[in-house]
């Protein structure tokens, strides 16, 4: 039995080439972590037109395929590049991406099809492809299961292949029109692809992998336990309950290396927890460079979120006139919902000074944004990771989060009878509750400096990184692989 297992990991997205949430964030670094944890990947993921030209350069052809899809043959070419580490491959079809945006096309089902289909027809024919374990993620790579078990296992290099998938968003499943089913994925004549079927007329890509796959993982322990019930479960609940065997809750990291804040280039000053100098100079050049008031003895407030429901927007709607009247200052980076993008530059209009709209997805910006704030806002309804707490908690801004999905794995709430603590959470999706406890953090930060800044401490302190986290997955790929899982 070799220890090494040969990982294929699939995904839409990866940073630093596509990048649209958390996703990419995940795809860029779990890799290489996973390379350190005693693996050896190998990443493929679509030619997207998005992809940044100084990356499309460096990319060297490896081979071209024609890859079936229903009745159509359609060309793919497999180019890569190494990054970090992690040799990268990239499968190039004009006709399905080069596109202006990743996501968003009235095509998308066929477009994430054929990729799913590409990334089978490249392990089969690119002799360099050695795999064992074959991890796909979120309702973009979800018919890759499917296809393997229906169409390939007959090829020997394809046959003892076992598959992870990984729900990153259940919210999003890639629900289409059951004509898809013959006419796209070819899979109309295949008894066992009735499972991917969804209600009177509509296919489900994501259920077709929840029953395909060898093993489930999601993106914290917390949502894999919330993904059981109704609430949280998308419908698809009895589904996780049925393979609760099978279904592991494995927290995200980041990437500490592009989330330093001893190294960070997009600072004007680095610092870390036994110098937190920096923080401050941070703290003052984004107030000056947002419009706020300079003041260094001021809470600063920060919002770093896509503005929608799920990110408990309406809640931070509901409390933000009254949470003003404080002594607080509030930063708000992010695009979203025009209800939301509107409410936040008329609050802006109203309380200049004190209130920042930065209303644009700026990942430079961020940085600072992270640096220099003293809080961070997250009342998520629904959380199933979260990169941003921590992010947050590597810069020395204390999170301040509901208690949901990977909130409540990664962020240890204030005791301020012991002094534990990596930051401030509530358990409903309340407005009050809300209030109450960033209230209770801006108390802290106003009247007990000694306290705050030993929590900025512990929150730097915390292991944000994917060491554990990969190691797990890696424990998980080697029960595959020796058939006690």
């Amino acid at each position: 039995m070799k220890t090494k297992a040969n990982v294929i990991f699939t995904a839409f997205e990866a940073a630093p080439f596509i990048k649209t949430g958390g996703l990419g964030d995940v795809g860029g670094a779990l890799p290489p972590a996973l390379n350190k944890a005693g693996c050896d990947v190998k990443v493929i993921l679509p030619k997207l037109s998005v992809i940044p030209e100084k990356y499309k350069k460096k990319m060297e052809p490896v081979q071209t395929l024609t890859v079936p899809l229903s009745w159509r043959n359609q060309y793919c070419g497999v180019e890569k590049l190494t990054y970090h580490g992690v040799t990268f491959y990239f499968l190039d079809n004009e006709y399905y991406f080069k596109r202006d945006k990743v996501y968003g096309h009235l095509d998308d089902g066929e477009r994430v099809a054929f990729f799913s289909k590409a990334v089978l027809e490249s392990i089969l024919k690119v002799e360099e492809l050695q795999c064992d374990i074959l991890h796909c993620n979120d309702w973009h790579t979800a018919l890759v299961p499917v296809f393997l078990r229906e169409f390939y296992m007959g090829a020997e290099k394809m046959a003892k292949i076992k598959t992870v998938f990984s729900v990153h968003n259940l919210k999003f499943q890639g629900i289409f029109s059951e004509e898809m089913l013959g006419d796209v994925l070819g899979l109309d004549s295949k008894p066992a692809a009735s499972q991917l079927c969804q209600g009177r007329g509509a296919i489900n890509f994501m259920k077709g992998a929840l029953l395909y796959s060898d093993v489930l993982s999601t993106v914290s322990p917390t949502y894999a336990e919330e993904i059981k019930g109704s609430y949280f479960g998308e419908k698809l609940e009895g589904i996780f309950n049925k393979r609760s065997d099978r279904l592991f809750g494995i927290l995200n990291g980041i990437d500490t290396t592009e989330y330093n804040p001893q190294k960070d280039k997009k600072l004007p000053a680095a610092f870390d927890k036994e110098n937190l100098a920096g923080k401050a100079i941070c703290k003052a050049e984004l107030q000056r460079k947002i419009g706020l008031e300079v003041k260094e003895n001021t809470p600063l407030i920060t919002l770093i979120t896509r503005l929608t429901e799920q990110k408990g927007l309406d809640l931070i709607l509901r409390i933000l006139d009254e949470l003003l009247q404080e002594d607080v200052q509030i930063a708000v980076l992010g695009t979203g919902d025009e209800k939301y993008e509107n409410a936040l530059r008329e609050a802006e209009n109203r309380y200049k000074g004190k209130m920042c709209a930065y209303l644009a997805f700026d990942p430079a910006l961020s940085h600072l944004f992270y640096a220099g704030a003293d809080l961070l806002m997250m009342p998520s309804r629904f959380e199933p990771c979260g990169l941003s707490q921590m992010i947050a908690m590597r810069y020395g801004t204390l999170p301040v989060v509901r208690e949901t999905g990977g909130l409540k794995d990664s962020v240890i709430p204030y005791n301020k009878y012991t002094g534990e603590g990596t930051g401030f959470s509530f358990s409903d999706f309340n407005a009050h509750q809300f209030l109450f406890v960033l209230k209770d953090a801006i108390g802290v930060y106003l009247s007990d400096q000694e306290a705050w800044n030993k929590l900025v401490v512990q929150a730097m302190e915390t292991d944000v990184s994917w060491k554990i986290h990969a190691k797990e997955y890696a424990d998980i790929y080697k029960k595959l692989m020796e058939g006690s899982l």
